[in-house]
């Protein structure tokens, strides 16, 4: 059953595909294209193309069900850890195997957890990842509660006013700190990321906080946020992350799993926000830390490592 829609202040601004693929995330990306350029999604009645910018208070129409009915009254009844609250912005602690966003119908994620969790129902009313983590990648990750939150908090990543740190437990011994500089070229069918002189550049600074001999404990900083970016760059110099099946060590990947070690241990642990603008403004300054999950944990109490403070 097809579906009008006004846009909201939120939304004032954006791409109209952009608009569309907030309200509907289940749908594939070629569905929603496909109803742009064929013209069965309009904007005021008239066909619009996809990167045209959507004022509040046009009407949108499209040949799907409502967000509400698609949504099937909210499949995914689990919640996620918080670490901060307020109206314009949450963060929660990410645990391993789930998605930020769903690549595909009825799939479990982060941001249909948020949307049950704060009860959001109407299609005006909507939750933003403001970044990504890996489906495996655990720690804090920030949700946008509306559109001006979201290209705040964007802005403020693109300009180095947010800096996230990670903490990650590789294979060797690493230099005592160091600054990797390599591009990064992303094979799209695949999904595979590889060092390439054609690829994108990528900046990772990283401090060695710990080490046993085999493996280490690294606080990472991605100057840069390409995708992969931590796993790729530390597998360059020869310390692969632990339990990285796609770019770590097979030999060393095979001990780590006969002691429960099964995915990478990557953990995003602190987001530190400094000089944001506008309606954010008043959390500059603000640090926001989520405990790494039980694996990571476990082990570094093995080998009596601690957190940085």
């Amino acid at each position: 059953m097809a579906h009008k829609l006004i846009v909201s202040h939120s939304d004032d601004g954006r791409r109209l595909d952009k608009v569309i693929r907030s309200i509907w995330p289940g749908l594939p990306l070629s569905v929603v294209m496909k109803g742009i350029r064929t013209g069965s999604v309009r904007l005021d009645s008239k066909k619009a193309s996809c990167d045209v910018r959507v004022s509040e208070g046009q009407e949108i129409y499209v040949p799907w069900e409502s967000p509400r009915e698609a949504a099937g009254e909210y499949r995914y009844r689990r919640t996620l850890p918080v670490l901060f609250r307020d109206s314009r912005i949450w963060a929660v602690n990410k645990p391993e195997n789930l998605l930020v966003q769903p690549d595909r119908k009825d799939q479990d994620n982060v941001l249909d957890r948020v949307k049950y969790m704060l009860h959001l129902e109407e299609a005006e009313e909507r939750a933003y990842a403001v970044h990504r983590l890996d489906r495996n990648t655990t720690g804090v990750l920030l949700v946008a509660l509306s559109g001006v939150s979201l290209r705040i908090l964007q802005d403020a990543f693109r300009e180095r006013k947010i800096r996230k740190t990670y903490l990650a437990v590789t294979a060797g011994l690493p230099e005592n700190q160091g600054e990797i500089r390599a591009p990064l070229l992303k094979d799209a069918e695949s999904n595979n990321v590889r060092v390439d002189p054609r690829g994108k550049e990528a900046v990772t600074r990283y401090r060695l906080l710990a080490g046993g001999g085999d493996i280490s404990l690294v606080e990472i900083d991605l100057v840069t946020g390409r995708s992969h970016q931590a796993r790729v760059h530390m597998a360059s110099i020869g310390c692969p992350i632990i339990g990285d099946i796609r770019y770590g060590n097979e030999e060393i990947n095979g001990r780590w799993r006969k002691k429960r070690i099964r995915r990478p241990l990557l953990h995003s642990f602190r987001v530190a926000f400094s000089g944001l603008d506008g309606e954010l403004e008043d959390l500059s300054g603000l640090t926001i830390t989520a405990p790494p999950a039980d694996d990571m944990m476990g082990l570094m109490s093995e080998r009596g490592w601690r957190l940085p403070r």
